[in-house]
Protein backbone atom coordinates (compact mmCIF):
# COMPACT_ATOMS: atom_id res chain seq x y z
CA UNK A 1 0.00 0.00 0.00
CA UNK A 2 2.80 2.35 0.92
CA UNK A 3 4.56 1.64 -2.36
CA UNK A 4 1.39 2.49 -4.32
CA UNK A 5 1.09 5.78 -2.44
CA UNK A 6 4.73 6.57 -3.16
CA UNK A 7 4.29 5.74 -6.83
CA UNK A 8 1.27 8.01 -7.05
CA UNK A 9 3.05 10.85 -5.27
CA UNK A 10 5.91 10.61 -7.76
CA UNK A 11 3.42 10.53 -10.65
CA UNK A 12 1.61 13.62 -9.34
CA UNK A 13 4.90 15.47 -8.94
CA UNK A 14 5.90 14.61 -12.50
CA UNK A 15 2.42 15.47 -13.72
CA UNK A 16 2.82 18.99 -12.33
CA UNK A 17 6.09 19.33 -14.23
CA UNK A 18 4.56 18.09 -17.46
CA UNK A 19 1.46 20.29 -17.27
CA UNK A 20 3.61 23.31 -16.39
CA UNK A 21 5.63 22.88 -19.56
CA UNK A 22 2.89 22.50 -22.20
CA UNK A 23 -0.70 21.34 -22.81
CA UNK A 24 -1.31 17.56 -22.57
CA UNK A 25 -4.34 15.48 -23.44
CA UNK A 26 -5.54 12.66 -21.19
CA UNK A 27 -4.62 10.19 -23.95
CA UNK A 28 -1.07 11.55 -24.16
CA UNK A 29 -0.65 11.35 -20.37
CA UNK A 30 -2.04 7.82 -20.35
CA UNK A 31 0.54 6.75 -22.91
CA UNK A 32 3.34 8.64 -21.17
CA UNK A 33 2.75 7.07 -17.75
CA UNK A 34 1.64 3.70 -19.07
CA UNK A 35 -1.50 3.72 -16.93
CA UNK A 36 -5.26 3.84 -17.44
CA UNK A 37 -7.31 6.83 -18.55
CA UNK A 38 -9.29 6.69 -15.31
CA UNK A 39 -6.06 6.91 -13.27
CA UNK A 40 -5.03 10.08 -15.10
CA UNK A 41 -8.48 11.61 -14.62
CA UNK A 42 -8.26 10.90 -10.88
CA UNK A 43 -4.78 12.45 -10.79
CA UNK A 44 -6.11 15.62 -12.43
CA UNK A 45 -8.83 15.81 -9.80
CA UNK A 46 -6.22 15.28 -7.07
CA UNK A 47 -4.20 18.21 -8.38
CA UNK A 48 -7.25 20.44 -8.02
CA UNK A 49 -7.62 19.35 -4.40
CA UNK A 50 -3.97 20.22 -3.84
CA UNK A 51 -4.46 23.73 -5.21
CA UNK A 52 -2.98 23.00 -8.63
CA UNK A 53 -5.87 23.52 -11.03
CA UNK A 54 -5.10 22.40 -14.59
CA UNK A 55 -6.90 24.56 -17.14
CA UNK A 56 -8.65 22.93 -20.08
CA UNK A 57 -7.19 24.56 -23.18
CA UNK A 58 -7.54 23.96 -26.92
CA UNK A 59 -8.34 20.49 -28.33
CA UNK A 60 -9.19 18.96 -24.96
CA UNK A 61 -5.75 19.40 -23.49
CA UNK A 62 -4.90 20.42 -19.93
CA UNK A 63 -2.18 22.75 -18.73
CA UNK A 64 -1.07 24.52 -15.58
CA UNK A 65 -0.91 27.99 -17.05
CA UNK A 66 2.28 29.87 -16.20
CA UNK A 67 2.35 33.32 -14.75
CA UNK A 68 3.12 36.23 -17.02
CA UNK A 69 6.62 35.98 -18.47
CA UNK A 70 9.27 37.83 -16.43
CA UNK A 71 11.43 38.07 -19.55
CA UNK A 72 11.84 41.29 -21.46
CA UNK A 73 11.43 41.09 -25.26
CA UNK A 74 15.14 40.56 -25.97
CA UNK A 75 15.44 37.88 -23.27
CA UNK A 76 12.33 36.13 -24.60
CA UNK A 77 13.73 36.15 -28.14
CA UNK A 78 17.01 34.69 -26.84
CA UNK A 79 15.10 31.85 -25.13
CA UNK A 80 13.13 31.22 -28.32
CA UNK A 81 16.34 31.15 -30.40
CA UNK A 82 17.98 28.76 -27.92
CA UNK A 83 14.95 26.46 -28.07
CA UNK A 84 14.99 26.35 -31.86
CA UNK A 85 18.75 25.72 -31.99
CA UNK A 86 18.37 22.85 -29.53
CA UNK A 87 15.50 21.49 -31.61
CA UNK A 88 17.59 21.49 -34.79
CA UNK A 89 20.51 19.64 -33.20
CA UNK A 90 18.52 16.97 -31.32
CA UNK A 91 21.03 14.10 -31.08
CA UNK A 92 18.50 11.28 -30.52
CA UNK A 93 14.89 10.78 -29.39
CA UNK A 94 14.74 11.26 -25.62
CA UNK A 95 11.75 12.29 -23.50
CA UNK A 96 13.83 14.34 -21.06
CA UNK A 97 15.45 16.32 -23.85
CA UNK A 98 12.03 17.16 -25.27
CA UNK A 99 10.75 18.07 -21.81
CA UNK A 100 13.65 20.52 -21.45
CA UNK A 101 12.59 22.20 -24.70
CA UNK A 102 9.01 22.41 -23.44
CA UNK A 103 10.21 24.05 -20.21
CA UNK A 104 12.18 26.61 -22.17
CA UNK A 105 9.19 27.35 -24.38
CA UNK A 106 6.95 27.71 -21.30
CA UNK A 107 9.03 30.73 -20.26
CA UNK A 108 7.93 32.67 -23.34
CA UNK A 109 5.04 35.13 -23.56
CA UNK A 110 2.20 34.46 -25.98
CA UNK A 111 1.94 33.92 -28.89
CA UNK A 112 5.56 32.71 -28.90
CA UNK A 113 4.85 30.12 -26.18
CA UNK A 114 2.13 28.24 -28.05
CA UNK A 115 3.82 28.46 -31.44
CA UNK A 116 7.23 27.37 -30.12
CA UNK A 117 5.67 24.44 -28.26
CA UNK A 118 3.82 23.43 -31.42
CA UNK A 119 7.10 23.56 -33.38
CA UNK A 120 8.57 20.98 -30.99
CA UNK A 121 5.72 18.52 -31.62
CA UNK A 122 7.61 16.28 -34.13
CA UNK A 123 10.04 15.31 -31.36
CA UNK A 124 7.35 14.24 -28.91
CA UNK A 125 7.79 10.52 -28.94
CA UNK A 126 9.21 8.29 -26.28
CA UNK A 127 12.77 7.58 -27.30
CA UNK A 128 14.79 4.83 -25.68
CA UNK A 129 18.21 6.22 -26.63
CA UNK A 130 20.05 6.93 -23.39
CA UNK A 131 23.30 8.27 -24.87
CA UNK A 132 22.51 11.85 -24.01
CA UNK A 133 21.45 10.93 -20.48
CA UNK A 134 24.61 8.95 -19.81
CA UNK A 135 26.92 11.66 -21.13
CA UNK A 136 25.16 14.24 -18.98
CA UNK A 137 25.21 11.97 -15.93
CA UNK A 138 28.91 11.23 -16.43
CA UNK A 139 29.69 14.95 -16.57
CA UNK A 140 27.52 16.08 -13.65
CA UNK A 141 28.52 13.16 -11.40
CA UNK A 142 32.15 13.23 -12.61
CA UNK A 143 32.29 9.52 -13.38
CA UNK A 144 34.14 7.90 -16.26
CA UNK A 145 32.09 6.95 -19.30
CA UNK A 146 32.93 3.84 -21.32
CA UNK A 147 31.82 3.61 -24.95
CA UNK A 148 32.80 2.52 -28.43
CA UNK A 149 33.62 5.22 -30.96
CA UNK A 150 34.16 5.35 -34.70
CA UNK A 151 35.64 8.45 -36.27
CA UNK A 152 34.15 9.77 -39.51
CA UNK A 153 37.15 8.60 -41.55
CA UNK A 154 37.48 5.19 -39.89
CA UNK A 155 35.86 1.79 -40.39
CA UNK A 156 36.78 0.54 -36.93
CA UNK A 157 35.20 1.01 -33.52
CA UNK A 158 37.57 1.75 -30.64
CA UNK A 159 36.85 1.35 -26.94
CA UNK A 160 37.22 4.56 -24.95
CA UNK A 161 36.90 5.64 -21.33
CA UNK A 162 36.28 9.35 -21.00
CA UNK A 163 36.34 11.85 -18.16
CA UNK A 164 33.91 14.47 -19.52
CA UNK A 165 35.21 17.99 -18.91
CA UNK A 166 32.75 19.92 -21.08
CA UNK A 167 29.93 19.45 -23.59
CA UNK A 168 29.98 21.80 -26.56
CA UNK A 169 27.69 22.56 -29.49
CA UNK A 170 29.66 22.75 -32.72
CA UNK A 171 28.82 26.09 -34.29
CA UNK A 172 29.22 24.63 -37.79
CA UNK A 173 26.93 21.59 -37.66
CA UNK A 174 25.13 22.22 -34.31
CA UNK A 175 26.08 18.71 -33.16
CA UNK A 176 26.92 17.91 -29.54
CA UNK A 177 30.48 16.96 -28.63
CA UNK A 178 31.96 15.75 -25.35
CA UNK A 179 35.39 17.12 -24.49
CA UNK A 180 37.54 15.37 -21.92
CA UNK A 181 40.45 13.13 -21.04
CA UNK A 182 40.35 9.72 -22.73
CA UNK A 183 42.44 7.31 -20.64
CA UNK A 184 42.58 4.08 -22.65
CA UNK A 185 43.03 4.61 -26.39
CA UNK A 186 44.27 8.20 -26.79
CA UNK A 187 45.45 9.09 -23.27
CA UNK A 188 44.91 12.80 -23.86
CA UNK A 189 42.17 15.42 -23.97
CA UNK A 190 40.02 14.79 -27.04
CA UNK A 191 36.63 15.65 -28.54
CA UNK A 192 33.95 13.03 -29.27
CA UNK A 193 30.78 13.51 -31.27
CA UNK A 194 27.83 12.06 -29.34
CA UNK A 195 26.16 10.55 -32.41
CA UNK A 196 29.29 8.47 -33.11
CA UNK A 197 29.20 6.80 -29.70
CA UNK A 198 27.62 3.40 -29.05
CA UNK A 199 27.31 0.93 -26.16
CA UNK A 200 27.68 3.59 -23.47
CA UNK A 201 28.18 2.52 -19.85
CA UNK A 202 28.61 4.73 -16.81
CA UNK A 203 31.52 3.56 -14.62
CA UNK A 204 31.95 3.95 -10.89
CA UNK A 205 35.43 5.47 -11.31
CA UNK A 206 35.41 9.14 -10.25
CA UNK A 207 37.55 11.92 -11.69
CA UNK A 208 38.28 15.58 -11.09
CA UNK A 209 38.32 18.26 -13.77
CA UNK A 210 41.74 19.95 -13.71
CA UNK A 211 41.64 23.47 -12.32
CA UNK A 212 43.64 24.73 -15.27
CA UNK A 213 41.17 23.35 -17.84
CA UNK A 214 39.44 26.24 -19.61
CA UNK A 215 36.79 25.58 -22.29
CA UNK A 216 37.49 29.00 -23.77
CA UNK A 217 41.23 28.36 -24.06
CA UNK A 218 40.69 24.85 -25.41
CA UNK A 219 38.28 26.03 -28.11
CA UNK A 220 40.14 29.21 -28.99
CA UNK A 221 41.01 29.22 -32.65
CA UNK A 222 38.70 26.32 -33.43
CA UNK A 223 36.46 26.83 -36.44
CA UNK A 224 34.46 23.90 -35.19
CA UNK A 225 35.98 21.48 -32.70
CA UNK A 226 38.55 19.34 -34.49
CA UNK A 227 42.08 20.47 -33.80
CA UNK A 228 40.94 22.99 -31.22
CA UNK A 229 43.78 22.10 -28.90
CA UNK A 230 46.31 21.09 -31.54
CA UNK A 231 48.22 23.25 -33.99
CA UNK A 232 46.92 26.59 -35.15
CA UNK A 233 47.50 28.08 -38.56
CA UNK A 234 46.80 31.40 -40.23
CA UNK A 235 44.39 31.28 -43.15
CA UNK A 236 44.36 34.22 -45.58
CA UNK A 237 41.60 34.62 -48.17
CA UNK A 238 40.69 37.04 -50.95
CA UNK A 239 36.95 37.57 -51.31
CA UNK A 240 35.56 38.86 -54.61
CA UNK A 241 33.62 42.17 -54.65
CA UNK A 242 30.25 40.38 -54.94
CA UNK A 243 31.03 38.37 -51.79
CA UNK A 244 32.34 41.30 -49.74
CA UNK A 245 28.95 42.51 -48.39
CA UNK A 246 28.11 39.03 -47.09
CA UNK A 247 31.51 38.71 -45.43
CA UNK A 248 31.15 42.09 -43.74
CA UNK A 249 27.60 41.55 -42.48
CA UNK A 250 28.28 38.14 -40.90
CA UNK A 251 30.11 37.72 -37.64
CA UNK A 252 32.40 34.85 -38.59
CA UNK A 253 34.43 33.77 -35.55
CA UNK A 254 38.00 35.05 -35.62
CA UNK A 255 37.73 36.57 -39.11
CA UNK A 256 39.65 39.84 -39.47
CA UNK A 257 39.65 42.14 -42.50
CA UNK A 258 43.24 42.93 -43.43
CA UNK A 259 42.61 45.10 -46.44
CA UNK A 260 39.80 46.50 -48.57
CA UNK A 261 40.97 46.75 -52.17
CA UNK A 262 39.93 49.40 -54.68
CA UNK A 263 37.90 46.96 -56.77
CA UNK A 264 35.74 46.14 -53.73
CA UNK A 265 37.39 42.83 -52.87
CA UNK A 266 38.62 41.96 -49.38
CA UNK A 267 41.72 40.33 -47.93
CA UNK A 268 40.78 38.51 -44.73
CA UNK A 269 42.60 36.34 -42.23
CA UNK A 270 41.68 34.01 -39.42
CA UNK A 271 43.51 31.79 -36.94
CA UNK A 272 42.08 28.28 -36.91
CA UNK A 273 42.89 24.92 -35.39
CA UNK A 274 44.58 22.29 -37.55
CA UNK A 275 44.91 18.54 -37.39
CA UNK A 276 48.10 16.66 -36.49
CA UNK A 277 49.45 17.28 -40.02
CA UNK A 278 48.85 21.02 -39.74
CA UNK A 279 45.89 21.06 -42.13
CA UNK A 280 42.87 23.27 -41.24
CA UNK A 281 40.35 20.58 -42.15
CA UNK A 282 37.24 22.20 -40.66
CA UNK A 283 37.56 25.48 -42.53
CA UNK A 284 37.81 23.81 -45.96
CA UNK A 285 34.06 23.17 -46.49
CA UNK A 286 33.29 26.75 -45.51
CA UNK A 287 35.86 28.08 -47.99
CA UNK A 288 34.46 25.82 -50.73
CA UNK A 289 30.94 27.06 -50.02
CA UNK A 290 31.95 30.44 -51.49
CA UNK A 291 32.68 28.87 -54.88
CA UNK A 292 34.63 31.14 -57.26
CA UNK A 293 34.00 34.15 -55.01
CA UNK A 294 36.98 33.32 -52.80
CA UNK A 295 40.65 32.56 -53.36
CA UNK A 296 42.87 30.83 -50.80
CA UNK A 297 46.12 32.74 -50.38
CA UNK A 298 47.62 30.71 -47.53
CA UNK A 299 48.53 28.30 -46.04
CA UNK A 300 49.93 26.47 -49.02
CA UNK A 301 48.50 23.07 -48.07
CA UNK A 302 44.98 24.54 -47.96
CA UNK A 303 45.48 26.36 -51.27
CA UNK A 304 46.70 23.17 -52.97
CA UNK A 305 43.81 21.10 -51.61
CA UNK A 306 41.30 23.80 -52.56
CA UNK A 307 42.62 23.90 -56.15
CA UNK A 308 42.81 20.09 -56.45
CA UNK A 309 39.21 19.57 -55.36
CA UNK A 310 38.01 22.35 -57.66
CA UNK A 311 39.76 20.60 -60.56
CA UNK A 312 38.21 17.27 -59.59
CA UNK A 313 34.76 18.85 -59.62
CA UNK A 314 35.40 20.44 -63.03
CA UNK A 315 36.64 17.15 -64.49
CA UNK A 316 33.63 15.29 -63.14
CA UNK A 317 31.29 17.83 -64.73
CA UNK A 318 33.20 17.64 -68.01
CA UNK A 319 32.74 13.85 -68.14
CA UNK A 320 29.03 14.30 -67.55
CA UNK A 321 26.56 11.81 -66.19
CA UNK A 322 26.79 8.53 -68.18
CA UNK A 323 23.17 7.85 -67.35
CA UNK A 324 22.17 10.73 -69.62
CA UNK A 325 23.97 9.34 -72.68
Amino acid sequence: MASQATARAKRLFELVELLSSRPWSVAELTEYFGTSRRTIERDLEALKELGQSPTRVARGRYQLLPKSSPLNPVEALAVHAATRLLYHQTPAPNRYYVRALDKLAAMLPEPARTLTQESIRPLRKHGDDRSLELVAQAWFERRYLRFEYRAADSKHWHKNELAVYFVEVNRQNLALYAIGYERTYHQEVRTFKLTRMRNLHLLADPYEIPEDFSPGAFLEGAWGLVGAHEHRVTVRLRFAPEAAPRVLENDYPGLEIEERLEDGSLIARLEVGADAEGFPIEVLPWVQSWGPRVEVLEPENLRVRWIEEAKQLFEALQKGDPRQE
